[in-house]
């Protein structure tokens, strides 16, 4: 189980394009890298996001532009931890604390896009 979060564009009613593209890397991901803002995060993590994020972890997002939450993102990841386990699934703090860097750098490239998912 897992969450599908992306950057919805308002103008074009689609998913934001990240102007450079990139290549980050979540539960699910293109090889090869993608243009899309959106980010597959696994549920393992939940835990961590729920403590950091507030009711509705990643959820609590929703709604908000990238601009909105780059404050809340930066919070998130400053109470956690930097244990990165090289097996994603693992819910480490560290793990949990690179989705929300990916999800900054996302929110970072497409500041007017509306975060959505599942």
């Amino acid at each position: 189980m897992s969450y599908d979060v992306y950057l919805h564009d308002p103008e074009t009613n689609q998913i934001a394009i990240v102007p450079d593209g990139h290549d980050l890397r979540g539960g699910t991901y293109a090889i090869g890298g993608s243009a899309y803002a959106e980010l597959n995060v696994t549920y393992n993590y939940a835990k961590h996001l729920w403590r950091v994020l507030g009711e509705g972890g990643v959820r609590s997002l929703y709604g908000m532009t990238g601009q909105e939450s780059i404050p809340k993102l930066r919070s998130a990841i400053a109470q956690l931890g930097d244990d990165v386990d090289p097996d994603y699934w693992n819910p480490t703090e560290g793990n949990a604390k690179a989705a929300l860097k990916n999800l900054l750098l996302l929110a970072q490239a497409c500041p007017n896009g509306i975060w959505k998912g599942d």
